[in-house]
């Protein structure tokens, strides 16, 4: 469906409160490349007074009690649960993301929140240290409690933008810091939707702050030492670059990678593990950081896969983001397209092959497969972020787990088999975040502790994960 309704004005929200700056970001309709909407852009001052708001409002933040976060988080669970339908528009329109997708991911931003609820009520407040195992310390005892770690700054992508904004949102709430918040520039309208549902809330004045701008204001969030901790979600090279600039105050990064999914000849290869194959390598255009993008398959059932497989794949085609049969829709810019089809055509001058897709008209990249790809090339060792998964042989189960992890990246990975014995190895020997084992790199739940090693990132997400990040111990010793 085009887009055909006129395009709407949003505020940003600067110390709790929307404000119209005068200043606006347009935000394409991803799928007819039409106009859909204009955000608030903030600016240097804006960006200031959110800072000092969100540093002013600590001590307040901190004083909030169990009960009242979680009032907070469970008004925001029933806000979104009454929004749904208009969330999924949205993510539609600014994000071009396939209907069922956009309903699946408000379905998650609800679950991140009422997870978030509940960590508030069963988080272990701190704990009893003895300090008597020396007989200078006899006569003392301590006692470690967490505290929120001040204010924060959250930088999150355009593929997830309501839930992975959610991931750092949620988690804030819960630790009790104020924060400061850049959504992408191409999905910014999500982020502020839950600000606007934020604003209906008890949160202390100037807690919190959501503000589309241009990426050299935002370079602020990153380098000021009032925020106690950064988080980002992005690109590597950008995410490592945040970290060697941002100074004194804790980093935790989720930067992607190339997951791959191995399949072992004792998995039965039926419809179910075929499609769930495509779904995770070409669902939201691949636009995923846990997207499969590389299948290793063992040499005594690669023909059987690769014909399954191709066979199936032929009959998907790029299409209009909001029908309910769409798997894959646009990508997100056309530069990213275009940066795509330059890696795939340099890989078959290269000796690859095309067996499946590899077409591009704007920014619809028909859902591609390749076989033979030589592993030096970016389409193999980088983040395709796109709808191109590889296909390769692998001959025993030790050398399929030694190319997963020849990789730069360690995210998750996926592996199909029935040898338990197998499975333990891949957890023992995998260099990577999460092992899933009879699915693919893909599977998330929102409680699981996410994130990954080399290239990958820093630290962890996942509700529980992400509220310690946000909390430091504080020692008592009390001499008796």
């Amino acid at each position: 469906m085009q887009n055909v309704h006129p395009p709407v004005d949003y505020p940003l929200y600067l110390a709790n409160k929307a404000v119209e700056t005068g200043q606006w970001l347009a935000v394409q309709h991803k799928y007819s490349q039409n106009l859909y909407a204009r955000v608030a852009l903030a600016d240097e001052k804006s960006i200031e007074k959110a800072i000092r708001a969100a540093v002013k409002a600590e001590a307040e933040m901190a004083k909030l009690q169990p009960f009242q976060k979680q009032k907070i988080l469970l008004h925001c669970v029933q806000r979104f649960q009454n929004m749904r339908e208009e969330l999924v528009e949205i993510l539609i329109a600014e994000g071009g993301k396939p209907r069922l997708a956009a309903m699946a991911e408000v379905e998650r931003l609800i679950n991140t929140f009422q997870i978030a609820a509940d960590a508030v009520s069963q988080l272990d407040e701190g704990r009893i240290l003895p300090l008597a195992v020396t007989a200078a310390a006899a006569n003392y005892q301590g006692m470690v409690k967490h505290v929120p770690i001040g204010t924060v700054s959250l930088i999150s992508p355009f593929n997830f933008p309501l839930n992975l904004t959610a991931h750092k949102i949620a988690p804030a709430i819960a630790a009790g810091c104020p924060f400061v918040l850049k959504p992408a520039s191409a999905t910014p309208i999500s982020a502020l939707k839950i600000a606007e549902v934020l604003a209906e809330t008890d949160l202390p004045k100037g807690a919190f702050s959501v503000l589309p701008c241009e990426r050299e204001q935002a370079d602020v969030l990153v380098t000021d030492d009032r925020f106690k901790l950064l988080s980002f979600t992005g690109s590597d090279v950008v995410g490592w670059d945040m970290k060697a600039r941002a100074g004194r105050k804790k980093v935790t990064l989720e930067l992607g990678g190339n997951a791959a999914v191995m399949i072992e000849p004792d998995t039965e290869l039926n419809d179910a593990l075929i499609h769930r194959l495509i779904g995770g390598a070409y669902n939201h255009a691949g636009q995923v950081c846990i997207s499969v993008q590389r299948i290793l398959v063992h040499a005594d059932v690669y023909a059987e896969l690769k014909k399954k497989l191709v066979s199936q794949l032929k009959k998907i085609k790029a299409a209009d983001p909001d029908l309910d049969s769409t798997l894959v829709g646009p990508m997100i810019k056309e530069a990213e397209a275009q940066r795509l089809k330059k890696w795939i055509d340099k890989a078959v001058k290269k000796g690859a092959k095309i067996l499946a897709g590899g077409e591009l008209k704007g920014v619809m990249f028909e859902p591609t497969l390749l076989e033979q790809v030589d592993p030096n090339l970016e389409v193999y060792k980088d983040e395709v972020f796109g709808p191109v998964a590889i296909l390769e042989k692998y001959s025993s189960f030790e050398q399929g787990i030694t190319r997963i992890n020849q990789s730069r990246f360690g995210l998750q990975a996926g592996i199909y088999t029935q040898s338990l014995e197998k499975m333990l190895y891949a957890w023992d020997q995998l260099q990577v975040g999460g092992v899933i084992i009879n699915d693919i790199p893909s599977f998330r739940v929102d409680n699981m502790p996410y994130g990954g090693v080399k290239d990958s990132g820093l630290g962890r997400e996942g509700i529980q994960s992400a509220i310690r990040d946000m909390q430091e111990e504080r020692l008592l010793v009390i001499k008796r």
